[in-house]
């Protein structure tokens, strides 16, 4: 049997064995194809470095599909439609014929083989759904045009992405059995073998393959045997329990994990000729399971538990065997605590940075310190000129930018939320029947004619090859991406200055700038210090004049947080007289404790009053508030009142630097 497949496209696939290196990368794909119930893998890496190369080179190696077909491998075009996808009405037969039937999708086709899906993260939502949906559960319902059926669809998902693009939701990430990270090669030797494998494949692709055959077979032949073996593979009972402790140490969401370790772990005893499961198996997939699921930098895996005792001798026999099963069990169980305990005293990985902004990072004379009062005192040196002070680690910010896309349509460029499109450009994602923009779907258009032409011939004498009415006539709806506008109401008073406030808000801002360039959003800043706030920066695309900008604003003064708002108002206005069409997201970062205003009424209540007017006047906006205040035994927490006020989403700086992206933004309502 030749394993050797690359004839399937016409195309001489770069062999599998051929790569040098991403060795990670190549067992997470080995491992679905031992095992495709372990749910997929998605690589996340730069360009150039043989993520779509690896996945085509796998697919040359799976066993012949039912029937001694070849396995397919499907590559997913980034823009299909959801009719590409899920499949829809045969167009033919019901032209020729006027009977409904259906025409199978990528999905259909990818059945026993690989579904290939680059770039991912730049997939729409509702599609990456249907696909994870099919490869979960190996069936595709399929309820549209017409049609109500389903039809198996078992692949192995393979999904790319740089993440220099943009992230995949969390919710759809966790979703991947296992993730992968990869970079280049840094080894200069490695680097100059690829360059020559690479030019020898180019200029005598036979002759590449013929050198590789041998042990391209070979590889071929292993994972035949270790699907035959596969069910012959079990788990003890301590390892079973040692799994959970692992994915409870890293504080994993829901039972996934769980699930796919001891797959996974299944699967590599069986592609090392094992059927059983050993504690080296459970670590060697652990950081492939928990990379993209785990909210700290890297995984926290203990040492496997020894395994249990042989049973002693005895008449009872099946007695004695229950009993040495449980107790490795009890013994885990009691053998962990002492590791559990000491992790909940130290710093948790999974809080960092954040740890040193509250308290964690062993300070104690700021635990023992008291609350800080409410408003600064009025007399010293408050309003001299303020200190700068340096910008803290970025991080990854959660993600609270409404993923929904409402109903109206847009114009403009960007990458941060989904919006109908004004225009005749963008991705084509449905279709409708109503005439907005003279952008035919003639793809809609013929199979809403379709199970027409029959009775339409007959009362028709003309010889046309398809007769089209009016009401058979659909238009494309189209969406992209569009930039936001940012604007960050700062803080700059003096009680920003204490204990290092300032460093962990700018290290908080610099995190959403960051994001706000792979997002291409437009940023501005308002800085409200001493007796007075102004724009710092006005409305720009340039991230690094924001970073730089902000790497010397300094802090000072009281905190005339009115002043802020109504300062945030007029560059508001500025930016909807020019767009009204555009998302602003205002990002007000303070500790709320206003002390300076207009002199209506007390400050704080001024800010209070503002703050609603402000949510009122500006109904399409969004508004978040970054609490700054410091952790303590007590929080006054006029932040949180200034965020009810504004109608705003309220987050601490330490919540920020959460890994667990979750998008916590209500919906809009569609306009």
């Amino acid at each position: 049997m030749s394993f050797v497949r690359n004839s399937r496209s016409g195309r001489r696939g770069f062999p599998f064995t051929a790569i040098l290196g991403q060795e990670a990368m190549k067992l997470a794909l080995l491992l679905n194809a031992v095992n495709p119930a372990v749910g997929g893998v998605v690589v996340r890496g730069q360009k150039g470095t043989a993520k779509s190369t690896a996945a085509r080179g796998l697919g040359t190696l799976l066993p012949a599909a039912p029937g001694g077909g070849v396995a397919p491998f499907v590559d997913f075009p980034l823009g299909a439609t959801e009719d590409m996808v899920v499949g829809s009405i045969d167009f033919e037969s019901a032209v020729r014929q006027g009977k409904v039937r259906f025409q199978p999708g990528l999905l259909a086709r990818a059945h026993q083989g690989i579904l290939y899906v680059d770039e991912v993260n730049l997939l729409d939502d509702h599609l990456v759904d249907a696909i994870l949906d099919a490869a979960q559960s190996g069936v595709t319902l399929v309820e549209r045009e017409g049609l109500s059926l389903s039809h198996p669809s078992r692949f192995i998902l393979v999904g790319t992405m740089n993440p220099e693009e943009g992230e995949l939701r969390p919710q759809l990430l966790d979703r991947f059995g296992l993730a992968v990270s990869i970079g280049g090669e840094s080894d200069p030797s490695i680097r100059v073998e690829l360059l020559r494998r690479r030019e020898f494949f180019d200029a005598d692709p036979d002759g590449f393959l013929d050198r590789h055959r041998a042990a391209e077979e070979a590889l071929a032949q292993r994972i035949l045997a270790a699907r035959e073996r596969l069910g012959d593979v079990r788990v003890p009972a301590h390892l079973l329990s040692f799994i959970a402790e692992i994915c409870q140490r890293n504080h994993v969401a829901g039972h996934r994990a769980d699930i796919v370790m001891e797959r996974a772990a299944r699967a590599h005893a069986a592609w090392n000729d094992r059927i059983d499961v050993t504690g080296d198996d459970i670590l060697a997939v652990a950081p492939m399971v928990l990379l993209h699921r785990m909210r700290s930098a890297a995984p926290d895996l203990p040492p496997p538990p020894p395994p249990p005792p042989p049973p002693p001798p005895s008449s009872a026999g099946e007695d004695a065997d229950k009993t040495g099963e449980r107790q490795p069990d009890h013994g885990n169980d009691a053998g962990a605590e002492p590791d559990r305990q000491p992790a909940g005293e130290s710093p948790r990985t999974d809080d960092a940075p954040s740890g040193e902004a509250d308290g964690k990072d062993g300070r104690k004379a700021d635990e023992a310190a008291p609350p800080e009062p409410g408003p600064p005192p009025p007399e010293g040196d408050q309003d001299r000129d303020g200190e700068v002070q340096e910008i803290g680690a970025p991080f990854r910010v959660r993600r609270f930018d409404p993923e929904a896309m409402d109903q109206r349509a847009r114009i403009g460029s960007g990458r941060r939320t989904r919006s109908r499109s004004a225009g005749k450009q963008g991705r084509y994602v449905k279709s409708t029947p109503r005439r907005l923009r003279d952008d035919l779907a003639l793809d809609a258009t013929l199979r809403a004619a379709a199970p027409y032409q029959k009775a339409r011939r007959a009362a028709d004498d003309r010889d046309l090859a398809v007769l089209i009415a009016e009401p058979d006539i659909r238009e494309k709806i189209r969406e992209r991406r569009i930039g936001n506008f940012l604007l960050f109401v700062v803080d700059g008073s003096g009680s920003m200055g204490a204990r290092r406030r300032m460093v962990e808000t700018k290290a908080a801002i610099m995190s959403l700038l960051l994001d706000a360039y792979q997002k291409r959003d437009k940023v501005a800043m308002v800085l409200f210090r001493g007796r007075e706030a102004e724009v710092v920066l006005p409305p720009t695309g340039s991230v690094d004049r924001a970073a730089h900008l902000l790497a010397e604003l300094p802090v000072g003064g009281r905190t005339p947080l009115v002043m802020g708002l109504a300062e945030a108002a007029r560059v508001l206005r500025q930016v909807l007289r020019k767009d009204p069409g555009m998302l602003p997201l205002v990002i007000v970062m303070t500790d709320g404790r206003a002390n300076a205003g207009f002199g209506t009424r007390p400050p704080h209540e001024e800010a209070l009053v503002a703050a609603s007017a402000l949510g009122q006047r500006f109904p399409n906006a969004r508004f978040v508030v970054v609490d700054t205040e410091t952790p303590g035994v007590v929080r006054l927490e006029l932040a949180r009142k200034l965020a009810a006020a504004l109608g705003a989403a309220y987050f601490r700086t330490e919540d920020l630097s959460a890994d667990d992206l979750v998008s916590l933004a209500k919906e809009h309502q569609a306009w």
